[in-house]
């Protein structure tokens, strides 16, 4: 029995194959193809939790208290008369009011790169043609409501603009706290130094582009002047979590997780549409429970914290937080003690956002092997996303190709989730 697979493990030239599209610097007014109907938004803001790996339903938010499949973890009741959810997130059962959970998301890819590939962008592969990811979906319809760019990825690479072009690509944040050296002039240089050597590389730029015709070196430029622009504005401080008192990072948790949350919360505040925190480590074929164990202790605090400051600061309504993963795990416990890859159902859970709180959308069998009632399709969730943000999933983009592609791949938004 291995303990990983080789299939989710990407490598910098897969992560530039994935997004290598986005280089040829197309616009988006070049790119729309038909204006679809658009709706008021509910939500103004995604937070999204990607858990890598394949985190397993059962023990997270579809216990099977008494049957064979239960595993190590206890049910515990939350503060929803009627919802339990596992013992690892003790804390998070106390904002179960505000959480919607689906519980029989029915998927059809069983290997990690595939299944990562479908949640992030609702769609299947399909050769040489890259989709874009949520993130890129949700920048390209609504932009920025300050200086920061619309879509931040932390701790991990989100998925791809694809032909949605280099101004809808996520902004990098490999370790959440730490100060991004691309940000600042390298120590010795100062300010009005710095400022003219931008200057005369523009000049440069500007007279190489004349003589080239190649549109990555649109996309080239709009990468610097972005860079500059950010590396200018004051909003930049949400970044300083030293900033930040200590004690409302150690309610966090003052680890990668804990801190990535945190600055989701500062980036939201400071106008960023679509903030993804990822987190691998659910790949768990052996020592399943082991590992869960110490993923609820760094996740639970995290995710309690944000919901509840996120109320408090008035700002849960227009934020929706989502926690995914590729798939779910096998309800049959493997000799290693661990779980294998099961996409026949899994669960969700997603908070705020306009939804309806205290919900749970279809279920799984006694065993939480196959979908019992109201099976959801992966894209129903990038519609129901859709939706909030008042982004119309049905709208089409053109690719390079001269191809029109839905935003979602045939979705429906979820009616028991739309308040």
């Amino acid at each position: 029995m291995t303990n990983s697979c080789l299939d989710y493990r990407l490598t910098r030239r897969s992560l530039l194959a994935a997004g290598g599209a986005s280089i040829l610097g197309l616009q988006v007014s070049d790119l729309l193809a038909l204006e679809g109907s658009s709706h008021a938004s509910k939500a103004e803001h995604v937070i999204l939790f990607w858990n890598g790996g394949g985190m397993s339903h059962i023990d997270t938010w579809d216990p099977k208290p008494g049957r064979p499949t239960a595993g190590e973890f206890s049910p515990i009741k939350t503060s929803v008369p009627g919802i339990e959810i596992s013992e690892i997130f003790p804390k998070l059962s106390k904002q179960m009011q505000d959480v919607a959970l689906i519980r029989s998301i029915a998927g059809t890819q069983g290997a990690h790169e595939r299944a990562s590939y479908q949640l992030q962008t609702s769609y299947l592969p399909a050769g040489n043609l890259k989709h874009p990811g949520l993130g890129s979906v949700v920048a390209s319809q609504r932009k920025s409501l300050g200086d920061l760019p619309a879509y931040i990825s932390i701790s991990g690479m989100g998925r791809g603009a694809s032909y949605l072009g280099q101004q809808c690509e996520a902004y990098y944040v490999p370790a959440p706290g730490e100060k991004d050296p691309y940000l600042a002039f390298p120590d010795g240089i100062a300010n009005v130094r710095g400022n003219k050597r931008l200057e005369i590389l523009a000049r440069y730029n500007q007279k190489f582009a004349a003589a080239n015709r190649d549109d990555r070196l649109a996309a080239t430029k709009t990468s610097i002047e972005d860079a500059v622009h950010l590396m200018r504005s004051p909003a930049l401080e949400a970044f300083e979590l030293g900033k930040v008192p200590y004690e409302t990072i150690e309610r966090y948790g003052d680890n990668a997780f804990g801190r990535g949350a945190l600055l989701a919360k500062r980036l939201v505040e400071k106008g960023v549409r679509f903030v993804q925190i990822n987190r691998g480590g659910f790949d768990t074929h052996s020592n399943n429970f082991e590992a869960l164990t110490r993923h609820g202790g760094i996740m639970d605090p995290a995710l309690a914290s944000l919901i509840q400051d996120l109320r408090e600061m008035g700002k849960l309504d227009t934020t929706l937080i989502v926690m995914m993963s590729e798939f779910g795990r096998t309800p049959r416990i493997n000799e290693d003690v661990g779980r294998d890859h099961w996409p026949n159902v899994f669960s969700c859970m997603m908070a705020g956002g306009g939804l309806r709180g205290g919900t749970v959308i279809g279920s799984s069998d006694e065993d939480g092997a196959y979908p019992d009632k109201d099976p959801v399709e992966v894209a129903d969730l990038h519609a129901t996303i859709c939706h909030q943000l008042g982004i119309d999933g049905n709208k089409e983009v053109m690719t390079q190709l001269r191809r029109p592609m839905k935003l979602v791949d045939n979705g429906t938004p979820i009616a028991g989730l739309i308040s």
